[in-house]
């Protein structure tokens, strides 16, 4: 099983990506993971991480991994839970802040994303992927700002394509847009 939570920043998407990771792994069995793409930088982000953690709670194994996707989830016991929180970080550390920064191309983290989601299915790990609402106003100027957006906008479409449900939290609230067996009109 495979989710996509979006929502604009501190509208409650991680929290209710929690909520459903602990559903299905409640479900399920198997543990229950947790993969941050942040890293750590300034107090204020250190403060954040801990905030986030503390939040979370007991029960989740967390792994740091700011770029390399397959690597993690290669660290994932299959038919485990595991929630990757945020792609939009994740983004933006494969764009600028990483090995690949520089030499990337949208390809190339496409095609990471479609083989982590491939996977996924293969080893039984349920996928709860966050990513932020980034794109809701005027197109912006900034040509890296652009691309950074031209990626995250084809990510969310594979994602969400692929994915058995797709949820937009706003203001704390769950839209559900897509879940498998569910006819929408």
């Amino acid at each position: 099983m495979i989710a996509f939570i979006s929502g604009g920043a501190r509208s409650g998407k991680s929290t209710h990506a929690e909520a459903l990771a602990r559903r299905w792994q409640a479900e399920r069995g198997g543990a229950r993971y947790y993969l941050a793409t942040a890293m750590s930088g300034s107090d204020e982000w250190q403060a954040r991480i801990g905030r986030h953690r503390q939040a979370r709670g007991e029960g989740w194994i967390t792994l740091e991994e700011p770029v390399d996707l397959i690597a993690a989830l290669e660290r994932v016991a299959p038919g485990s839970t595991l929630l990757l929180d945020c792609l939009t970080l994740w983004a933006s550390q494969l764009l600028y802040a990483s090995e690949y920064a520089g030499e990337f191309d949208e390809a190339r983290g496409i095609a990471m994303l479609e083989r982590l989601l491939a996977e996924a299915r293969q080893r039984d790990v349920a996928l709860v992927i966050v990513s932020n609402d980034v794109n809701e106003g005027m197109p912006p100027e900034d040509t890296e700002v652009w691309r950074y957006l031209a990626f995250l906008q084809r990510a969310h479409r594979l994602v969400a394509q692929e994915a058995d449900e797709v949820i937009q939290v706003m203001a704390g609230l769950p839209q559900v847009w897509k879940r498998r067996g569910e006819e929408r009109s």
